[in-house]
C-alpha cells in the first residue's frame, strides 16, 4: 500500500529550522532517507521551495482568482512529502515516528493514496491512466 507523509510546520517551526546548519539538515535528513530506503519502502520524497515563492489559484469566483505568496495566515505549512510503500497504516505511522524534523511545530500527517485498481476499471479514463502508467513504468 502506499502512503503519503505529508511534513508540516507552523510559520515559527519552519523559520527556526532555517536557522539549523544546512549541511548538519541535510545529514540528519539524508540518514533518515538512507534507511527508508534501505528497507525498500521509499518510493518518492521532495522538499517544497518557500511559500512566499508560491501561488495560490482559489476557484472559489467564477474566473479564478491567483494570489502571490506568502499567505495571510498560513498556520501549518506544507512543506513536502514522502511517498512510501509498506504493508499498513502502521507502518507508515512507525517510519513518520523516526522523522528527525520534530519539535514543537511539525506535524506529519499520514494519507493512504488510492491504487488505479480501486477505480472502475471499464471507465475510459481510467483505462487511459492505465495504459499511460504502464507505457512509463509505473505499473
Amino acid at each position: 500500500m502506499k502512503y503519503m507523509l505529508i511534513m508540516r510546520a507552523t510559520d515559527e517551526a519552519f523559520a527556526g529550522m532555517m536557522n539549523t546548519d544546512f549541511n548538519e539538515m541535510l545529514e540528519t535528513v539524508g540518514k533518515y532517507n538512507d534507511e527508508m530506503i534501505r528497507a525498500g519502502v521509499l518510493l518518492a520524497a521532495e522538499g517544497l521551495d518557500d511559500a512566499a515563492e508560491g501561488v495560490v489559484v482559489d476557484h472559489t469566483s467564477e474566473q479564478p482568482v491567483v494570489t502571490d505568496g506568502p499567505y495571510g495566515e498560513t498556520k501549518e505549512l506544507f512543506g513536502g512529502f514522502y511517498l512510501l510503500n509498506v504493508a499498513s497504516k502502521e507502518e507508515a505511522i512507525e517510519w513518520a515516528k523516526r522523522s528527525p524534523i520534530t519539535g514543537p511545530g511539525f506535524k506529519t500527517e499520514i494519507r493512504r493514496v488510492p491504487t488505479i485498481d480501486e477505480f472502475p476499471q471499464d471507465n475510459e479514463w481510467i483505462k487511459k491512466e492505465r495504459a499511460w502508467r504502464e507505457a512509463t513504468g509505473q505499473l
